[in-house]
């Protein structure tokens, strides 16, 4: 919500376009919703959880794409970038240790 509302001030010290710092906070909206009903039941459905670490990876992996990509990104930005990028694989990875865990609990 705080990249979405407030884009302007950290764009530039990111050296992100306005824009990709606001639709990224806009996108993540709903996105956050979604993984949030995907984890409230006791038993989320393994597709759903397959959908949201598959999302998380593809974020991932955009991140390192724009840090490659983006000819004005500072230091910062490059940082801060790369920083949610490693935080969200290691969501990522969390989430799948979680399915496999779940799984081998409801097979005992």
């Amino acid at each position: 919500a705080m990249l979405a509302i407030g884009a302007e001030a950290p764009a530039p010290l990111f050296g992100l376009d306005r824009a990709l710092v606001m639709g990224a906070g806009i996108a993540l909206l709903p996105i956050g919703a979604f993984m949030l009903w995907v984890g409230t039941p006791s038993a989320a459905p393994a597709a759903l959880v397959w959908l949201v670490i598959a999302g998380n990876l593809l974020w991932t992996l955009e991140s390192f794409v724009l840090i490659g990509n983006a000819s004005e990104i500072t230091a910062l930005g490059t940082a801060l970038v790369a920083a949610q990028a490693i935080a969200v694989a290691g969501w990522a990875v969390l989430e799948w240790i979680g399915l496999r865990k779940s799984r081998a609990a409801a097979a005992a």
